[in-house]
Order: structure tokens, then sequence, then C-alpha cells
């Protein structure tokens, strides 16, 4: 079966090793990856498509202001159960940004949630991956910090003036180490 599979992938040799790049995903699941999805995205007229045709986006539905189930799709379940399994894994390496959105996520939302958001995050970066022709960009644990440090600035100077503390800000000097 082994060798079947690798007669069959042989020309996707380039694509399974630039989704190897990717945290959680081994060798066995790129191949089950570019089996389900394929090397042809042109199919989709975009990322966010494809994610919904594979069943990890929540579904939108609201009526008079108000929303209704977020349920998702049932989608292709071979391809659904394997970015879930690529998302309980990256969500347990240390020092990524995948990781950090799993964590994120989870406190918020429970473990479903995240894995269904890892997931399609997954799915979105690989379609972006094959079209492009480029490795996995890591973006770090501290992506989430950097990106909303002026939001978390405001939101714990107001915390803290609400507690009675008058709050001047000064930046400390950056440190070699």
């Amino acid at each position: 079966m082994d060798a079947e599979l690798a007669a069959r992938l042989d020309a996707e040799q380039e694509a399974l090793a630039r989704l190897e790049t990717i945290p959680g995903v081994a060798r066995r699941t790129a191949e089950v990856l570019v089996a389900e999805i394929g090397t042809d995205l042109a199919r989709f007229p975009s990322a966010e498509h494809r994610a919904s045709w594979a069943g990890m986006c929540p579904g939108t539905a609201e009526s008079g202001g108000r929303r209704l189930s977020g349920r998702t799709r049932h989608g292709t379940p071979w391809l659904r159960r394997t970015l879930a399994e690529v998302a309980n894994v990256a969500g347990r390496t240390k020092g990524t940004y995948l990781a950090a959105q799993f964590r994120r996520i989870a406190a918020r939302r429970g473990k479903g949630r995240a894995v269904i958001a890892v997931g399609h995050s997954v799915l979105v970066a690989i379609s972006y991956m094959l079209t492009k022709k480029e490795p996995y960009h890591e973006l770090g644990a501290q992506y989430f910090v950097e990106h909303q440090r002026d939001h978390v600035q405001r939101r714990l100077v107001r915390r803290l003036e609400r507690l009675g503390f008058a709050v001047t800000l000064e930046a400390l000097p950056a440190t070699s180490g």
C-alpha cells in the first residue's frame, strides 16, 4: 500500500515537503491532505471557499439581528478529521502561532471550537502555501500579544483607573539578553 501511495504521489514531493513545515503535520498527514485537497486549487475561487467545502467554517445563521446556530457543515469527513488531528497536535506544540491560537480560543470558547478554528487556519495556510509555492511562515507564540499590544494596554489602564489608581505609562529601556 505504501509503495502504491508513493508512486501516485511521486509528482507531488515538493508540495508534500512544503506541507511538512506546518506544526503538527508529518509525512502521512501531508499525504492525506494532498490526496483530499489536491494540488490544483483552481476549483475554488478562494481559500475561504475551500474551507467552507471542507466543513471547517462556522455557520452564520442570523435572524432579526440575533445569532442562531453556528454549527459547521459536514464537509468531507477524511479531510475534516485530518485537519482536526493537525489542530489537536498543533495545539500541544510549544512556541507556535497555532498553539497560541488554540489556547486562546479554548480558554474562551472550548476545545471543540478551538479545533475547528485552528483547523480552518491550517487549511487556509495550506491553500496559500500551495498557490504561492512557499513554506509555512511561523508567526510565533507572541503574535497575539504583539498584535493587540495597544488594546491590552488601554484595557489595563482603564481597569486600574476604575480601581482608583492614577496611571502614567513609561516605556522601559530595551535590555539585551
